[in-house]
């Protein structure tokens, strides 16, 4: 058997690629968008892919499988009681697929979503027990699939909660202990609270450990895992219903189109948002003003995703050689908007320095004289809820990055104000997306939240 997981770190996001040496027949399981690694490993193992499998509609990303589609002629393959836009095949509860020795039985899993299933994988058909199972976003290392994404298109959280706590003690706990599991999602991923940052385990080890499993009834369950789960991105419900729809394909390799700063203001004049991928310290040495920064190093689509609502255009600012990456990462989560990059980003910069500006970042020390010196100071906790628990800075308001555009609002943008995360990454993002909606005197803490700890500490 060739087996292959592909972990994608920026939206931590595993697929797979599950061959037959012996006939030369594979199947690939929630591609994501950008399709070209596994068409390569697979024609590299002789390999030719038969089946596109998705675990369910996916809502943090927008899957590959029409790319994948194209590229390889291979069948999309959802449980039959999905409906789709495209052509696609449907598997009932139970079914069996042959690959030559290899054998996948599908399952339905419903819960995270209706439609969602499971993958039971036999190295050989004639095994009694399975080789592992490719559990998608019904089952975690260390937790299970959220219930509630759905909520704002028509699905009662708890009403899945019950399904998912059915799916998982029938058709998932029932598997041998000694069943690898394989999960679509690691640490990071917004479709759980408490995902492992290991990327296998097996039924037998989250019997002991995972902390939904070990719920000792239903209602338990339900409570456990509809409380306190992070906000979703705003893109997540758009990312849902695209993934069921037709849609243009991604030419992953297609360079956008260099614009001059002429073109970028006009566009940005017209309603684009200016994206600066750079990380936060460079951002603060100087932008174009307006910028919104969401740096390529770190989870880049899921933030871009969170302050810029779906269907804006986007213009990037990134260093040269980055521009297709930018493009593509944000294609990622069905963020097709990218009208172009400016071309020659930093001579553009010089050319026109009474457009541009720094960033005010304070160090943990500088951020507690100035809550000294400022009574009236606005101070903005990015954090997620459950990084509350941690502890907080007293008088912080809390909005997560990912309600920002809906709720910044309650903000004063009048007072001079301060934005802190865990480290440094999201507060960047969240404090140019206030510069850009038109408050004055912002700054960012360095360091976040644990910098500023470490020297309370000591003081």
């Amino acid at each position: 058997m060739k087996f292959n997981q592909y972990y994608l770190e920026c939206l931590s996001h595993a697929s797979y690629l599950v061959g037959d040496e012996t006939t030369g027949r594979a199947v690939v399981v929630d591609p994501q968008r950008d399709v070209a690694e596994y068409v390569k490993d697979a024609a590299e193992a002789g390999l030719t892919i038969e089946l596109i499998i998705e675990t369910h509609f996916h809502a943090d990303f927008l899957s590959g499988h029409l790319e994948l589609a194209k590229e390889t002629g291979a069948k999309i393959v959802y449980s039959d009681v999905a409906e789709t836009e495209f052509e696609s095949m449907g598997v009932a509860d139970g079914e069996r697929y042959e690959l030559g020795e290899i054998v996948l039985e599908f399952r339905h899993t419903p819960g995270h979503t209706p439609e969602s299933l499971s993958i039971v994988i036999y190295e050989h058909g004639v095994d009694a027990e399975p080789w592992g199972v490719l559990t998608g976003d019904t089952l975690f290392i260390g937790d299970v699939g959220r219930p509630d994404l759905l909520s704002s298109i028509g699905f009662s959280q708890d009403e899945l909660a019950e399904s998912l706590y059915d799916s998982l003690h029938t058709k998932i706990m029932t598997l041998p202990d000694d069943t690898r599991v394989f999960p679509a999602h690691g640490a990071g991923s917004a479709c759980g609270k408490n995902l492992s940052t290991e990327l296998e385990s097996t039924i037998g080890n989250q019997k002991l450990t995972n902390y939904a499993l070990l719920a000792p009834d239903k209602g338990t369950f339900i409570d456990m895992v509809t409380e306190g789960q992070p906000p979703a991105p705003g893109y997540f419900v758009h990312d849902a219903i695209l993934n069921r729809k037709d849609r243009p394909l991604l030419d992953e390799a297609s360079m956008p189109a260099a614009l001059t700063y002429a073109e970028a203001k006009e566009r940005i004049a017209n309603g684009a948002i200016l994206l600066d991928g750079r990380d936060p310290e460079e951002f603060a040495n100087g932008h174009l003003k307006g910028a919104i920064n969401v740096g390529l190093e770190g989870r880049y689509s899921e933030y871009a995703g969170s302050v810029i609502k779906p269907g804006t255009p986007i213009v990037l600012f990134v260093d040269p050689g980055h521009e297709i990456e930018g493009r593509n990462r944000l294609a990622r989560i069905g963020f097709d908007t990218t009208v172009g990059f400016i071309n020659e980003p930093y001579a553009v910069m010089l050319d026109n320095q009474d457009d541009t500006e720094r960033a005010s970042r304070l160090t943990a020390v500088d951020f507690d004289q100035r809550q000294r010196d400022v009574p009236n100071l606005q101070m903005v906790d990015v954090r997620n809820p459950g990084e509350l628990e941690s502890g907080s800075i007293e008088g912080a308001i809390n909005i997560p990055v990912g309600q920002f555009p809906d709720r910044f609002q309650v903000l004063d943008p009048s007072k001079p104000t301060v934005v802190f995360c865990a480290g440094g990454y999201r507060s960047s993002v969240a404090a140019s997306f206030l510069r850009e909606a038109g408050f004055d005197d912002v700054s960012d803490l360095i360091g976040g939240f644990e910098a500023w700890r470490e020297v309370m500490a000591t003081s």
